[in-house]
């Protein structure tokens, strides 16, 4: 299939998409809750946390394989050039932070020498033991994520505006329904 002949995204990408955004969110208040919760609730959430982690990262990068093969449909012609150079470029951040986020995540855990075990298999670790390492990453992955956040945010400001507004057909690309 050539996405420029297509109006909307495939159903393998609309489906990747609207999972990841359920478990991109998931992930984004599981993480605010293990910052600011006590330690039987913070174990909870960090044995939920890690291997939702390690999934986005699998779907980022199956969704990455799947965008470069398929492509994208085209944006409107009338869309502003500043609109269309956002669209791109949020874009890129979004991979970036998909997949960006769970590696320093995962070599955070190691630099602390916490093991990343998913589904009872403990995962090599990535960086050697080092806590000045650990608090370097550790505040990465907070402000990486808090701007996934913000992200989120104007992404789903663009989508309203476009599908309330603009009416231009670039929700209905994404849309899950028809």
């Amino acid at each position: 299939m050539n996405a420029t002949n297509e109006q909307r995204f495939s159903p393998l990408q609309r489906a990747l998409h609207w999972i990841m955004a359920i478990c991109i969110l998931a992930m984004l208040f599981i993480g605010v809750g293990m910052v600011s919760t006590v330690k039987p609730d913070y174990l909870t959430l960090v044995s939920i946390h890690k291997p939702l982690g390690v999934a986005i990262l699998v779907l980022a990068l199956i969704r990455l394989v799947v965008r470069i093969t398929r492509g994208a449909p085209p944006l409107p012609a009338n869309m502003p050039e500043p609109m269309k150079l956002a669209a791109h470029l949020s874009h890129y951040a979004f991979y970036a932070l998909m997949i960006g986020l769970p590696l320093l995540g995962y070599g955070m855990l190691s630099a602390a020498d916490y093991p990343v075990v998913v589904f009872g298999v403990r995962l090599p670790s990535l960086l050697p033991h080092s806590n000045s390492l650990h608090t370097l990453l550790w505040n990465a992955h907070k402000f990486l994520a808090l701007c996934f956040f913000a992200l989120i945010v104007v992404h789903l400001a663009a989508a309203l505006f476009h599908a309330l507004v603009r009416r231009d057909g670039v929700f209905h690309a994404m849309a899950p329904w028809k």
